[in-house]
């Protein structure tokens, strides 16, 4: 049986471009990169190299660059180290309730160590209220952090705004980027971001790898202890061929991004033109048009999201419910429940993300089998 993989939200394969520029640095090159001989200067120079290659990207300077573990771990000592290391001018945050658990868990860790942090609503597209964002700000503000895009329903937030909210207020801006990376150009200084995460795994790079980009000249703690590496940032010996690949993912995916994203907003429309013609009780979740080009979110109505899911797996479909990082959890997803949907709702809701390898022969069995499927399950 095929396999046909729609869920790219919640990971994609390591492409073949970046597998091989990484494989060395498991084998031959080997070397520690803190280490002063020639086998730990060539993966040293590796590690700058990749450092350049995602400032590229991103259009900061390599020094403004943090190598970590991952997305969540990115979030983490941005959020945490910025927060820590400016309590003294103040000890509010401000965010959105529709944030990844990286950002939510880690806002209420601080709500616990004595921070204080507002929690913006959103409109049923997903989109923050702006207004109650500037409302929301005090002489005691030190961070706002606002995700770029909605990794369940696709949202993009107006990014651009935000900053210029924060800018004007002297406020730090924070965004969890993870799922914005190749799909949306950034430009953090013309955009005015002060600080963002990404994660490898998110844009053809393997699980295990991300960083996060602060500012230069913007103040944070570290939040591991051990050695001085990353600019005595982060400490942990240097994933080096984790890290080669993360830094030829971002260079090969924004290298591609026209054809990359036009073909994936192509599925993207064709299947939810598909599927709203097919299945008219169908609810799309999220921005018609200010959305990811691969993803989108299905609400069916007297449908359970884990039966369809099952369902599809029998004829080879990998999709998803929601987040990835949510899976287990019986509660409705906190993102549909923000945007106003009803538990009937929340619960039949179907997250497909596009990728690479997708065809449009792939996207029309999809379809084909939600007709099948989606009706017998409505009848149970």
């Amino acid at each position: 049986m095929k396999i046909r993989y729609f869920d790219h939200g919640a990971t994609t394969p390591v492409s073949r471009e970046v597998l091989e520029e990484m494989l060395p640095y498991f084998e031959l090159q080997y070397g520690n990169a803190s280490s002063m001989y020639s086998l730990g200067r060539s993966a040293k120079k590796a590690l700058e190299q990749a450092r350049r290659r995602v400032a590229n990207a991103l259009g900061a300077k390599p020094k403004e660059i943090y190598f970590t573990s991952c997305g969540s771990e990115s979030n983490n000592l941005a959020i945490k180290g910025i927060a820590y290391a400016n309590k003294e001018k103040g000890n509010h945050i401000i965010t959105s309730k529709i944030e990844h658990p990286a950002v939510l868990h880690t806002c209420q860790r601080l709500e616990k160590q004595g921070f204080s942090v507002t929690y913006l609503n959103v409109d049923q597209n997903g989109f923050v209220d702006l207004e109650q964002l500037k409302n929301s700000i005090k002489p005691t503000t030190i961070l706002i952090s606002i995700m770029f895009a909605n990794n369940e329903i696709g949202t993009i937030q107006p990014i651009e705004q935000i900053a210029s909210i924060a800018k004007k207020s002297g406020i730090i801006f924070h965004t969890d980027a993870v799922q914005a990376i190749g799909n949306i150009k950034i430009d953090v200084k013309q955009m005015q971001i002060d600080s963002l995460s990404l994660s490898g795994h998110k844009f053809y790079a393997p699980k295990g790898v991300g960083a996060v980009y602060i500012k230069e000249g913007i103040d944070f703690e570290k939040i591991q202890d051990g050695g001085h590496q990353e600019n005595d940032k982060r400490a942990g010996t240097e994933n080096v061929a984790q890290i080669v690949a993360l830094g030829k993912a971002i260079e090969h995916i924004y290298e591609q991004y026209d054809e990359y994203n036009q073909k994936l907003t192509n599925l993207r429309d064709f299947y939810i033109q598909q599927v709203e013609e097919k299945l008219p009780k169908a609810k799309l979740n999220g921005d018609r048009k200010k959305r990811l080009p691969g993803n989108a979110n299905f609400s069916f109505p007297d449908v359970n999201a884990q039966e369809l899911l099952f369902a599809l797996d029998q004829k080879g479909i990998c999709a998803s419910a929601g987040s990835a990082c949510s899976t287990g959890s019986e509660a409705p997803s906190h993102v549909l429940t923000s945007i106003g949907l009803s538990k009937n709702l929340a619960y039949g809701t179907l997250r497909t993300t596009f990728g690479k390898d997708n065809t449009m022969e792939d996207v029309a069995f999809l379809v084909e089998s939600l007709t099948q499927i989606v009706p017998s399950l409505e009848n149970k």
